[in-house]
């Protein structure tokens, strides 16, 4: 019964894979000649000898980490707070978990012009209010601003999983620990932190497979200057913009090999919690 479901997610995943792995052995100009011919691994060569290759994956590697730090932290900051009784409780964690579900184009967009914005945005008055220059976060700040913003809508993911494991935890050994005399401190260290291990894990896996083809945020806001182009954002200004889809395609296959060194490096280092 899930064969007709496999064998579409497979045609799914497999031909573009397989084109892209096509393409990247020809040069294929589609507004100067179209395919020119075989190249062999000329475009691996001259797409990893660029300047911009590895300025990129640094890039996407400090991306990747500066928002995996946020969102656990705060992640289970929130967690523990939602999982305390409060009026409206339902709707507060409806409202934590909203910005999880807007589209990556709408965020960006709301935090450049809403927020970010040098002139109109809110830190731009917050920043009037107290007597200070305003910062244009976009151009000055840049890397901690698509941070911030990319942080922002995974937060709500990770905050998700961890209220999850929380609400899992038996609340006999929170209050055994309480009648042993163990400060919240310490029954946070020694009983809520490692009961999240798991959880903690899962979160990691997963964002970081998807943050490291980040790319709305920045083409909505910086376009990849300032110091945020990405490998993703690289490998679209080989295809589109320069129109060289074979260079473009030998990016995409060195994004996928780069994916993929990250996903067994965390299965070995933090995926062994998943067994235990």
């Amino acid at each position: 019964m899930m064969a007709p479901a496999v064998v579409l997610l497979l045609g799914w995943m497999l031909v573009p894979l397989t084109m892209t792995v096509y393409f990247s052995f020809k040069k294929y100009l589609p507004l100067r000649g179209g395919d020119l011919g075989w190249v062999g691994f000329e475009n691996y060569a001259r797409f990893v000898g660029s300047s911009s290759f590895w300025p990129s994956v640094w890039t996407t590697l400090a991306i990747v980490g500066g928002v995996l730090v946020i969102t656990i932290f705060l992640g289970v900051l929130l967690a523990v707070l939602l999982d305390q009784p409060i009026w409206g409780q339902g709707i507060v964690r409806i409202l934590v978990i909203a910005p999880f579900f807007v589209m990556p184009t709408v965020s960006a967009l709301v935090w450049k012009n809403m927020f970010m914005d040098p002139v109109n945005g809110l830190f731009a008055h917050l920043w009037k209010a107290f007597g200070a220059e305003p910062v244009s976060w976009l151009s000055e700040a840049s890397m901690p601003s698509i941070i911030l913003i990319v942080s922002w809508q995974w937060l709500p993911f990770a905050t998700l999983i961890l209220l999850t494991a929380i609400q899992s935890l038996d609340s006999e050994q929170l209050e055994a620990a309480e009648m042993d005399g163990a400060p919240v401190l310490k029954r946070f260290a020694f009983i809520v932190l490692p009961h999240l291990s798991r959880a903690i894990t899962v979160v990691l896996l997963i964002q970081t497979i998807f943050l490291l083809s980040v790319f709305a945020e920045i083409y909505v806001t910086t376009q990849g200057a300032f110091g945020t182009k990405t490998l993703t954002y690289l490998i679209f200004q080989r295809v589109l913009e320069s129109q060289n889809v074979g260079l473009g395609s030998a990016g995409g296959v060195y994004a996928i090999i780069l994916a993929n060194i990250v996903a067994l490096f965390l299965m070995r280092i933090v995926g062994k919690n998943l067994d235990t």
